[in-house]
């Protein structure tokens, strides 16, 4: 399926959304009905093979139909080396698994996560522990406010 249009995803199913960094992977999902996002795991990123292996198995274990991918663009937009990054691992999990996969501006993500979760009263270490799959479930969550306004 490759990489596709946010509105060209299945209409209905859970969707997975991933904050992919240099040394982990913050993974959150939607519900079936899709009214939100939450966190769902941070994967270690020692090894390429075992990282996407484990990604592909929540996005199994949940029966999710489309992966919403973070992509840290540079703050006018352009893509940098973070980005293309992304843009690579991406590549990878295709040659490994054809999905419908698209990409969501993260850029801010990770700051609004841990607002948002210093809000909540979490402590600095539970926040350190769970700040990538909460941006994950914030770039999830701005994704499905775009689906909201489907044209």
């Amino acid at each position: 399926m490759a990489v596709v249009d946010l509105f060209d995803l299945p209409r209905e199913g859970v969707l997975l959304g991933i904050d992919p960094g240099t040394a982990t992977i913050g993974v959150a999902a939607t519900d079936r009905i899709r009214m939100m996002a939450s966190p769902v795991e941070t994967i270690l990123k020692k090894k390429l093979a075992p990282s996407l292996e484990r990604l592909l198995h929540i996005y199994d274990e949940r029966a999710a139909v489309g992966l919403i991918v973070g992509l840290p663009l540079n703050v006018d937009g352009s893509m940098g080396p973070r980005a293309q990054s992304v843009r690579t691992l991406v590549s990878s999990l295709l040659k490994v698994r054809d999905l419908p996969v698209t990409f969501q501006d993260e850029r801010y993500s990770s700051a609004e996560a841990g607002d948002i979760m210093r809000a909540a009263g979490a402590t600095r270490r539970n926040r350190e522990a769970r700040i990538d799959a909460s941006a994950a479930a914030v770039i999830l969550q701005d994704a499905l406010s775009r689906l909201e306004r489907r044209p």
